[in-house]
This record gives C-alpha cells, structure tokens and sequence, in this order.
C-alpha cells in the first residue's frame, strides 16, 4: 500500500510539476494575492477527479472517442491564445505588487480562468485520466487506489505550495517591471503551448 501511494506521488508530481498554463496561472494569481484559495481548489480537485476518473477505467474511453480529445485540444488552442494575447497586452502598462498586479481578475474571471486552463487541456485527459490510469491499474486491484491516492496528493501539494508559496517572491513583485516580464513570459508560454496543441 505504501509503495503504492509513494509511487503515485513521485509520478503525480513528476507530470505537475512541468511548467505549463494551468501553473503559470495559479503562479499568477499567487504573486497577486487574489482569490488563490478558490484557484487552488478548482485545479486540485479536477485533478483528483480525473485521476479518479482514470483508475476507475474512463480513459479506455477517451481513448476510443478520439474526437473528444481533438475537439477539447482545438478549444485549448483558441483560449490559450486569447489568454496569451490578454497577457502580452497587460504587459503593457506598468503597476507594482503594491497597487495590486495589472489587470486584476474579479472571482468569477479568476475561476472561469482556472477551471478553462484545465478542462480545455487535453494533455490533461491523455496524462492524467490515460497515463496515471494504466500505470495505477498495474498496482493491482486494492494498490491502484493508493496509487490514485498518492497522485491526488500530489496535486494538493503542489498546486498549494505554487498558490500559496508564491507570495515569498512578493518583494521582487514590488517593482513594475517585475510584472510586465512575467506577463511577457506567462504570455510567451500560453501561445507557446497553443501552438504546440496546433501542431500535435
């Protein structure tokens, strides 16, 4: 059982950790201090349910109904170029930490952001639901829950150590221009990823 569980949170962690929209978002709203609880909770637990989702056997599905993963991957695309857009042109205008971080979310931006990065994602379907599927079904029948155990608690720890450790850079966010390079990098990463959709 605990070789199980460790398994699934070295692997869990393994696949979140990469840098990639949904992080760079939750990193965001973590230096700017606005609504990072409810972030952090929309992405953990649609984490823990498509693990859940994987180890009980959906991805056989997702697998068969290709279409599915084509049609979420080009809605990825055209959100994650208008987001990289908005980022770009928020680079723009100069603000510090202080006066909060340019182009503040309201609560429902902030959460229709969030659950967008990572339901529109279909690396998220074909990593999570697929892979940690079929590796958690190679625990065994009892061991693929701590497997799924293990990764769900991956998930909670790291995106809230990346919401909520976020504000330790707070000093280095003070200065405007601080922002205006992270728009630019979140920016650069959102298109670079909506390309990389494009192309695969």
């Amino acid at each position: 059982m605990l070789d199980s569980a460790s398994a699934g949170l070295l692997t869990g962690l393994t696949l979140i950790v990469a840098i990639g929209a949904q992080n760079a978002f939750v990193l965001r709203q973590g230096l700017a201090r606005e609504h990072v609880a409810p972030v952090v909770a929309i992405c953990a637990l649609s984490d823990l349910v498509l693990i859940v989702a994987g180890v009980a056997g959906i991805g056989t599905i997702v697998e068969q109904a290709g279409w599915v993963v084509d049609a979420i991957r080009w809605l990825g695309v055209a959100f994650l170029t208008a987001y990289g857009v908005r980022s770009l042109l928020a680079a723009r205008h100069s603000g510090g930490l202080a006066a909060g971080a340019p182009d503040s979310l309201s609560l429902r931006a902030a959460v229709l952001t969030a659950t967008a990065l990572t339901w529109l994602n279909p690396h998220v379907y074909l990593d999570t639901v697929l892979l940690l599927g079929s590796i958690a079904n190679t625990h065994g029948t009892d061991g693929r829950w701590w497997f799924a155990a293990g990764a769900g608690l991956a998930s909670v720890l790291w995106f809230s150590g990346l919401g909520f450790g976020a504000r330790l850079l707070s000093p280095l966010l003070a200065l405007p221009r601080a922002w205006q390079v992270l728009d630019v990098l979140i920016g650069l990463t959102m298109l670079g990823i909506a390309v990389l959709l494009a192309l695969g």
